[in-house]
């Protein structure tokens, strides 16, 4: 089997795991934005945000340090030893430290102080089940990884409808249940999926040889912090548009720019499911010889896919918005889809990009990309959300990933050449976005015209495209 066929199926893999819970999270920002108002969204999104924050900081890059040190190391188990040591030992000092920071971190957050408990219960849980999930990952056990994945999912799903559905359509009583307050059930079906998820897994915990090694956790400490740093940055880049807009404006504003800004979740579904197969495969292929010219096949690819899914998904932007979101209150940021659309492949991009500073070991650069990211969004975001509204957010989003790919670029030629086809890859992504524009700004709702664009786009790159395709998918 080719090196690029096996990289596709163990991503299709991964891709169920990832498509699965963002296709149930499509039908939930239905069901999420159908019964809860603008403010209680803004809420939700507020919870999500400060969870953004703390996985980050309680995973603390040891996941990217462990499939850096895994792939090499002699010593497997070792390896994953030490980074579940760590990160459990960190997650229950965090607990107990975090219980005490409860004021500071709601006030930060806009977020209700009798949400914190949930918050801190799923962050903590989460964080324990990074290694195990990493492990799984580096073993190529992906079907165990989608099966648990899937069964988080299920117990999330089932008792949103429950708790935010069912009761309230048949008028079901019960003592406990505070249908002014629907919020907290979405919360609550969390914790329970966490937990559920941490009984499946914790096999794992049982059977492995628990060994500390210093020297291991120093190595993985020296490569994994920049990780650290940079996952902030990434952070502050992805969701502080949202705090500063129910900050400067109001959280009806902010709740109806979180709702649209699901809107992407079709991008976001492909760049995840890219990641997660993408990054092992990319440290274990890498002292192959033809690994550059592999590298740069897959980012050929990955921008074909993506920009064809940007063209979709604006050109056909008012239909899924009323499938997604059938409250018409949130209608009024829908402006924001094509940047936040474009940002996040962008933001693809650039993970892809991001191999060279791994595999070089020279994760400190992600950390200054990431920092001159999160730089661009709080100055964009704080001088231009009062003068131009929320649609500052979304082009400071853009942005910030715009440069960030950009600087990736040319600064990663210089330490890991890899020969990446600019011509396609710049041409697939100009005519996509001119297509859109095209769609969004001045054939709006004519999908006739939309058709035309992808059936253009689409034969365009089966003509270049196609003597290397089929010699991928025939090489055995």
């Amino acid at each position: 089997m080719s090196v690029l066929k096996r990289f596709v199926q163990d991503t299709a893999v991964y891709g169920l795991a990832t498509v699965l819970p963002r296709v149930m999270s499509i039908i939930l920002i239905g069901l999420h934005t159908d019964v809860l108002g603008n403010r209680s969204y803004a809420d939700n999104t507020s919870f999500y945000v400060g969870a953004t924050f703390l996985n980050v900081l309680l995973s603390f890059g040891m996941e990217t340090a462990f499939f850096r040190f895994f792939s090499k190391s002699q010593n497997k188990q070792r390896v994953y030893s030490t980074v579940l040591i760590a990160i459990t030992t960190v997650s229950l000092i965090a607990f107990v430290l975090l219980w005490f920071l409860k004021t500071p971190i709601t006030t930060a957050l806009l977020l209700p102080p009798q949400y914190y408990t949930y918050l801190l219960g799923i962050t903590i849980l989460d964080a324990l089940v990074v290694a195990p999930f990493a492990y799984l990952r580096a073993q190529g056990k992906a079907l165990r990884f989608a099966g648990i994945k899937i069964a988080n999912l299920f117990v999330y799903v089932v008792l949103n409808f429950f708790f935010l559905w069912t009761i309230p359509k048949y008028n079901l009583q019960f003592e406990w249940f505070d249908p002014e307050n629907l919020v907290r059930y979405i919360f609550i079906a969390n914790l329970a999926a966490s937990a559920v998820t941490i009984l499946i897994i914790l096999p794992d915990f049982l059977k492995t040889k628990l060994i500390f090694d210093r020297q291991i956790f120093k190595q993985l400490w020296d490569y994994g912090w920049p990780v650290l740093v940079a996952g902030l940055a990434f952070a502050i880049n992805e969701n502080l548009d949202k705090l500063l807009l129910g900050d400067l404006l109001d959280k009806n504003i902010m709740g109806a720019y979180a709702g649209c800004y699901k809107l992407a979740v079709f991008m976001t579904i492909f760049i995840q499911a890219f990641r997660l197969g993408a990054e092992p495969f990319f440290f274990n292929h890498a002292s192959e010889k033809n690994a550059p010219q592999t590298y740069a096949t897959i980012l050929k690819y990955f921008v074909v896919v993506g920009a064809a899914g940007l063209l979709i998904i604006i050109s056909f932007i008012d239909f899924f918005k009323v499938i997604l979101i059938r409250n018409d209150s949130y209608y009024i940021a829908i402006g924001i889809v094509p940047a936040v659309l474009l940002a996040n492949l962008f933001l693809g991009i650039y993970h892809n990009l991001s191999i060279w500073y791994k595999l070089t070991d020279k994760t400190r650069y992600g950390m200054y990309f990431s920092i001159v990211g999160a730089g661009i969004t709080i100055v964009i975001n704080i001088v231009f959300i009062p003068i131009v509204g929320f649609m500052a957010a979304a082009y400071a989003t853009l942005v910030a990933y715009g440069s960030m790919m950009l600087i990736s670029y040319f600064i990663g030629q210089k330490h890991y050449k890899i020969p990446y086809n600019l011509t396609r890859i710049g041409s697939y992504l100009i005519i996509a976005i001119l297509f859109s524009g095209l769609s969004f700004y001045v054939f709006r709702e004519n999908y006739l015209v939309s058709v035309i664009l992808l059936a253009v786009f689409g034969a365009l790159v089966l003509k270049l495209e196609n003597k290397e395709l089929k010699r991928i998918l025939l090489k055995k």
